[in-house]
């Protein structure tokens, strides 16, 4: 059964004490009421309201000084003043001491219940966000969390970028590495963890847009500065104003819109298109790349100014093979996760020989794949403990393949293989580790270019 909310209510006119206490009480709410401020420290403690209902000035006793002792013991209470001064000044000192809000006399009763309803409905709110923050840090946390050496400087690393305040960070990995999770991960550690207000996070991906429209929604244009600008468009670094801006696949920004960029590193501006003054903004620019940028510099590909200014601090995710001893960390998160999502599924976990084969594989997909599969299994099995002959068959054939190569070739176990799978994942493999170069990823699997272009199209990868 919902609780009624408490109002506690300080005020010396017995009049209005006891006009206010009834009309709140058929309204509702739980009411304890006094006209002597003495010893009301006890009193409102002992009662713990929701509300507190405080007049600006009593017999001997200061509201606003009972307010900011309340502010001081950060005492979880919504304070509204009462009071017969309606100069602005008053309020505003109220405001400014952490008043939820202010009421001038005379005022009506539904004008109090509503003053009332609104400050236990922003309490609420606040509550809700605060929790969803923890939880959803929380979960970021444990997707990041791990025991191998790699994750650990990562973390540490994020800690004291995020302490100092930096405003231009490059993140770096593979493809499913979880790039953009270690993003937010940074934009909470920095604007958030501590703090009620919302900070945005704009994400873009720099590879899913044209050039030309990429411009225009990155930096907002004027009225009439094109045929189809009809209104004014504020851009995504004036949305992030405040907060971060994630500019995913980095790499993928052709050459002109890199110079653009770099203006923006630099001064801290932007210009709509169209516009003729700089608008200042005050953002936090991560960007994020499977590319490997100082290559790309070599080949003409991306400016060295701009590569320079980003990677002044970088952070690189290492790819799930080579931090193993964190996978069966991750498999079980993703279970527990999955689980609940799908109505609370009862999987214990998997067995030492399921686990076996998950560590054996060389993940081509990270972090992200584990995560499918996990999900996919959780979706399709009700065993209690997920068994060895219940993991996906490519990820079989992987983990077998990358035990067996290194000491004896290839061996062609008892229960045969799927063939297909077992090319696909080598192609995707390749791929991964040349970083989707295709002529490195050709000349690792031993075929020509024309070959593996075949490949690519024939798993429509």
């Amino acid at each position: 059964m919902k609780r009624s909310p408490k109002v506690f209510l300080l005020d010396d006119d017995e009049l209005i004490v006891s006009m206010l206490s009834r009309a709140l009480k058929s309204a509702g709410f739980e009411v304890q009421a006094d006209t002597d401020p003495n010893g009301w420290m006890g009193k409102i403690t002992t009662f713990a309201p929701d509300v507190l209902l405080l007049d600006i000035r009593m017999p001997g006793h200061d509201g606003l000084d009972i307010l900011g002792q309340i502010r001081e013991r950060q005492l979880d209470i919504q304070v509204v003043m009462l009071t017969s001064d309606d100069t602005a000044e008053t309020a505003v000192k109220a405001m400014k001491l952490g008043a939820a809000d202010y009421l001038t006399k005379p005022f009506n009763k539904e004008e109090v219940k509503i003053v009332i309803n609104n400050v236990i409905e922003k309490q609420q709110l606040q509550k809700e966000v605060h929790f969803l923050r923890r939880a959803y840090a929380s979960m970021v946390d444990r997707e990041l969390v791990g025991q191998s050496e790699p994750i650990k400087q990562l973390l540490s690393q994020v800690e004291r970028m995020a302490k100092a305040q930096v405003t231009n960070i490059l993140i770096t990995g593979e493809s499913g590495v979880g790039k953009e999770v270690l993003a937010r991960y940074l934009h909470h550690l920095m604007f958030e963890s501590d703090s009620s207000e919302h900070a945005p996070f704009v994400s873009v991906n720099c590879a899913a847009m044209p050039e030309t429209l990429l411009e225009s929604e990155l930096f907002g244009y004027e009225k009439g500065s094109f045929t189809d600008a009809k209104a004014e468009k504020q851009g995504l670094f004036e949305q992030a104003a405040g907060g971060s801006i994630l500019l995913d696949e980095i790499g993928e920004m052709k050459l002109e819109l890199q110079s653009k960029l770099l203006r923006v590193l630099e001064g801290r501006t932007i210009r709509r298109i169209g516009g003729k003054g700089e608008v200042p903004i005050n953002i936090t620019v991560i960007a994020t790349t499977n590319k490997n940028l100082s290559e790309a510099v070599k080949a003409g590909e991306f400016r060295k100014d701009l590569f320079f200014r980003l990677s002044a601090f970088y952070l690189h995710i290492v790819p799930l093979r080579e931090r193993r001893e964190d996978i069966p960390l991750l498999a079980r998160h993703y279970l527990e996760h999955f689980c609940t999502k799908y109505n609370n599924k009862t999987i214990k976990g998997f067995s030492p020989e399921a686990e076996d084969i998950l560590m054996a594989s060389t993940w081509p997909g990270n972090v992200r794949e584990l995560k499918n599969m996990v999900e996919r299994i959780v979706v399709l099995e009700n065993s209690e403990v997920i068994q060895a002959h219940q993991i996906p068959r490519w990820i079989h054939s992987d983990a077998m393949f990358t035990e067996s190569i290194p000491a004896t070739g290839f061996m062609l176990p008892e229960e045969g293989i799927d063939l297909e799978n077992l090319e696909k994942s080598l192609v995707v493999q390749a791929l991964a580790k040349a970083q989707n170069n295709k002529a490195l990823a050709a000349k690792l699997l031993n075929i020509s270019y024309d070959s593996l272009r075949y490949q690519v199209k024939k798993f429509g990868l």
